[in-house]
C-alpha cells in the first residue's frame, strides 16, 4: 500500500526523521490557512499523487505550464498554486497518459538553505533477502539517470539493526562530516524501526537536503506498505487513498486478489502469478494485448473467482477473454468450472471466453462446461488458448466497428 507524502511525513515525524513544517489541504481554503500557521514567508505546493516526476510533469485542459511542485512567496500565490492543482488530472512520467486527479495538496516551509541533495531508502534487497540500506551522493529529479554502480549499498542485520560503523563508512564515502554522519545514523536508525515495525517494503527519502547548517532534512518521502501484512496494522489500513485505484483494483484489494489494470483488449485470468505472467507474455508473443494481470491465489473458494470474472467482465475494453488454470494442489479446476457457470447464468458473457483447463479435476471440469452448453472456445494448451484469445479479440473489435459505420451509413441514408 503507497502513502502519500503527507502520510508518510507524518510517520517520519512521529518517529524522529527530520521534516519541514508543513500541513495537507483539500481546498485552496484550505491550503492558505496551513501555509499562515507556519512561522516563514516562502511555501512550497505539492499535489498529492501516487507517482512521482510530479515537479516535472503538466496538468491536463489548464492554461498553466507548471508541473504539481511549486514554490509561492506569498499566500495568494499559495492559494491560485491550491486552484491550479485541486480537482485538475497531473500526468508524470509514472503516471502514463491517463495522469491522477489531484485531491490534495501539501503546504511545507520553503527551505532555501539546500547545499546538497542526497538519497536515501531502505528496502528488503531480493537477491539477498535483507533489509537493506541505500544511499547516493546524488539526489532529487536526477535520482533515476545515476548509475547503479554509484548506488552504495549496505545489508542491515535485522536483529542488530543499524549500526554507527555501516552508516559511518557509508558517510565518508558520501562525504560527510562527525556531526552529519550522527545525524545520518539517527535517520537511518529511525527508518529501520519504522520499517520493521510497520511491515514497510520501501522508504524512500529524496532528496535527503544538507543546508548550510549542516543539517539533514528529508524534503520527500516515499513510504510503501506490505498489503499482506496490513491486518497486523488497522490504524495504516484507514490511511489507504481510494482515489488512486485504476479501475477493478480496489475491488481486487477487497477480496484478496492480485490484480493490475493494463490497457489492452484481452482480459486474464490465471492460478498462479508465474503462469499469470507467462499468459501475459504469451499474449503479447502473438501480437496481442493483455488488458490485465489477475491472478487468482490457490486457496480461492468459487466466491472469489466468481468477482475475479467480474472484474474482467467490468472492463470495456475487455474484446476477449482468456481463463488459464493450472490445477493442482488445493486449487481444482472444477472451482474455476463452477465459478464461469454461476457469473455466465446471473450476467451472460458479452465477449468471447477462451478456456484452457489442466491438472487436478481438468477432466471434470471440462465436462461439466460442456453439459452446460455455454458458449466457450476450448483450448489445448497455453500456446492455442492465447492465439485463439487474441484471434477473438480482433473479430469483436472488427465486428463492432462493423456496427458502428453501418449505423452511421444508415443514419446518413434516412
Amino acid at each position: 500500500m503507497n502513502l502519500h507524502e503527507y502520510q508518510a511525513k507524518q510517520l517520519f515525524s512521529e518517529c524522529g526523521i527530520p521534516v519541514l513544517a508543513g500541513g495537507m489541504a483539500t481546498s485552496a481554503t484550505d491550503a492558505v490557512r496551513v501555509a499562515q500557521q507556519m512561522d516563514t514567508t516562502g511555501w512550497i505546493v505539492k499535489a498529492q499523487i501516487h507517482a512521482g516526476g510530479r515537479g516535472v510533469g503538466y496538468f491536463e485542459g489548464t492554461q498553466t505550464e507548471q508541473g504539481g511542485i511549486r514554490i509561492a512567496d506569498s499566500t495568494d500565490a499559495v492559494r491560485q498554486a491550491a486552484v491550479d492543482m485541486l480537482g485538475h488530472v497531473l500526468v508524470t512520467p509514472q503516471t502514463g497518459p491517463s495522469g491522477r486527479e489531484v485531491k490534495y495538496v501539501y503546504v511545507e516551509q520553503y527551505d532555501d538553505d539546500v547545499q546538497r541533495e542526497l538519497y536515501l531508502a531502505m528496502l528488503v534487497e531480493h537477491r539477498t533477502s535483507q533489509v537493506t540500506l541505500l544511499a547516493s551522493a546524488t539526489g532529487g529529479e536526477d535520482i533515476e539517470s545515476v548509475s547503479l554502480e554509484s548506488i552504495l549499498d549496505q545489508p542491515i542485520d535485522i536483529n542488530a539493526g543499524v549500526t554507527i560503523q555501516e552508516v559511518s563508512e557509508m558517510a565518508t564515502k558520501l562525504g560527510l562530516d562527525d556531526s552529519q554522519t550522527e545525524q545520518l545514523h539517527s535517520i537511518a536508525r529511525a527508518m529501520f524501526e519504522l520499517f520493521t515495525q510497520r511491515d514497510a517494503t520501501l522508504i524512500e527519502i529524496n532528496p535527503l537536503a544538507v543546508n548550510t547548517e549542516g543539517r539533514l532534512i528529508a524534503l520527500d518521502a516515499t513510504v510503501t506498505l506490505d498489503d499482506n501484512a496490513l491486518f497486523r496494522h488497522p490504524e495504516m489500513e484507514q490511511l489507504r487513498d481510494r482515489n488512486e485505484f485504476l479501475v477493478g483494483e480496489l475491488e481486487a484489494v477487497e477480496h484478496g486478489l492480485n490484480y493490475v489494470k493494463l490497457n489492452g483488449n484481452v482480459g486474464c485470468l490465471a492460478s498462479g502469478a508465474g503462469l499469470s505472467l507467462a499468459t501475459l507474455d504469451a499474449i503479447k508473443l502473438i501480437g496481442g494485448e493483455p488488458a490485465n494481470f489477475l491472478d487468482v491465489p490457490p486457496v480461492a473458494e468459487v466466491g472469489r473467482v466468481k468477482q475475479a470474472l467480474r472484474l474482467v467482465t467490468s472492463d470495456p475494453g475487455v474484446e476477449s477473454i482468456l481463463v488459464n488454470v493450472f490445477g493442482g494442489g488445493i486449487m481444482r479446476c472444477d472451482t474455476i468450472a463452477d465459478a464461469l457457470i454461476m457469473v455466465n447464468r446471473e450476467t451472460p458473457m458479452r465477449v468471447p471466453l477462451v478456456v484452457r483447463l489442466a491438472g487436478t479435476n481438468a477432466d471434470f471440469a471440462l465436462r461439466r462446461l460442456r453439459d452446460t452448453g455455454l458458449s466457450i472456445i476450448y483450448a489445448q494448451n497455453l500456446a492455442d488458448a492465447a492465439e485463439r484469445a487474441v484471434s477473438a479479440a480482433k473479430h469483436k473489435e472488427q465486428a463492432v466497428r462493423r456496427s458502428w459505420w453501418e449505423r452511421v451509413m444508415g443514419s446518413q441514408k434516412s
